[in-house]
């Protein structure tokens, strides 16, 4: 009983309930417009963002492995970052490095299952339900960025190369959102490959809404400003983890009922 106590207060992430979707929306979308705002409005460049925002993510994770408990602000501040660093990496990544669209998604989509196949290979798991200790934390961060980096590929590339647009990409993730809600519903499919699943195609329907609030007319956005954006969505999710309950998620050792 004791052992249970102990490693359910040392759990650092949050319970994945409907509220962990909401905010994981809208930190994604705020992670496009935010990303988007320092390289492009403020025109600093792929490169200068996204070394910008991988210094300010590693002091989050640093911050967010040394903490004795789940703090909500720190964890969705953390969130943020990756998910912003992860918009402006995959940008430098199909434009600057010039692998274009595909050649970033696969890219990023084989680090991806780099990190969860190493991470297994430690653990003997990737659930999320296990991440107790500064190693697993440091696999958790690392595929939780990746994941972000590849949604925001996956997002560009759906909607330019696939020829969607914006709008078009956003159904189709929603789509596939539905399709692992159902799965996850009404099947025995393993909850932990659901999540991971749900966390990167939440992050492309993210990317895409961004997209599609401040990108250009002519490119089927809605030509918005692009920190006014930022700083609504920022509101939004400020006031979630405000009023909406979350408490840190369960561990192993901790008795089920």
């Amino acid at each position: 009983m004791h052992q249970s106590i102990q490693e359910h207060a040392l759990s650092k992430v949050p319970e994945v309930t409907l509220v962990f979707w909401i905010i994981k929306i809208a930190a994604t979308t705020l992670g496009e417009t935010g990303g988007d705002s320092v390289t492009m409005t403020l025109n600093w460049g792929y490169l200068t963002g996204t070394l910008l925002f991988f210094g300010v993510l590693v002091l989050l994770v640093a911050a967010q492995i040394l903490a004795r408990k789940f703090h909500p602000f720190l964890y969705w501040a953390t969130i943020v970052a990756s998910t912003t660093f992860g918009t402006t990496m995959a940008d430098f990544a199909d434009r600057s490095l010039g692998i274009g669209y595909t050649g970033g998604a696969s890219l990023l989509f084989c680090c991806l299952m780099l990190v969860l196949a190493l991470w297994y290979r430690s653990e003997g798991t990737i659930s999320v339900n296990t991440v107790s200790t500064p190693r697993v934390e440091a696999f958790y961060w690392a595929a939780i960025t990746f994941s972000q980096t590849l949604g925001t590929a996956l997002g560009d590339w759906i909607a330019d190369t696939g020829g969607l647009g914006y709008e078009g990409g956003a159904l189709v993730f929603a789509a596939g959102l539905v399709v692992l809600a159902a799965l996850y519903f009404w099947t025995n499919v393993s909850r932990v490959w659901l999540f991971w699943a749900a966390f990167i195609l939440t992050r492309p329907l993210g990317a895409t809404v961004g997209d599609f609030l401040d990108k250009p007319v002519s490119h089927g956005g809605l030509a918005l400003s692009r920190p006014l954006a930022s700083a609504a969505i920022a509101v939004f999710i400020v006031l979630c983890v405000a009023l909406l309950p979350q408490r840190a998620g369960r561990h192993p050792g901790e008795a089920t009922t």
